[in-house]
């Protein structure tokens, strides 16, 4: 288990919903997939690359998800993530995204 965080830890982070709006394949050493997701006017459309190749391209578009906002961008070979979509890993060590259990507004913050 990691230290204890304090509520102003977590409170600092912005984490948000979006919507996947578009998936291609990134320029990185990895296989990984460069993701559009539409966090609604307040903060528009942000690219997270993302190793989600458990899913299709098609499987992924439109789905929505949980992402953390501002945590600046991340150099990753030539592209550039902006935001990070959480996941977890499941037995395969294959990472699933985290998603609402049901329909939500986009860019609503997670609390």
């Amino acid at each position: 288990m990691k230290d204890i965080a304090t509520f102003g830890n977590f409170d600092a982070l912005d984490i948000r919903v979006g919507k996947i709006v578009k998936v291609e394949d990134a320029q990185t050493k990895k296989p990984t997939y460069r993701i559009m997701v539409d966090f609604g006017a307040e903060v528009g459309t942000k690219v997270s690359c993302g190793a989600y190749r458990n899913y299709s391209k098609e499987e992924l578009v439109g789905k929505q998800v949980v992402a953390v906002i501002n945590l600046g961008t991340k150099q990753m070979g030539p592209e550039k993530s902006e935001v990070l979509i959480l996941g977890v890993p499941n037995e395969k060590r294959e990472t699933i995204y985290l998603t609402p259990q049901s329909e939500v507004p986009l860019g609503v913050r997670v609390f």
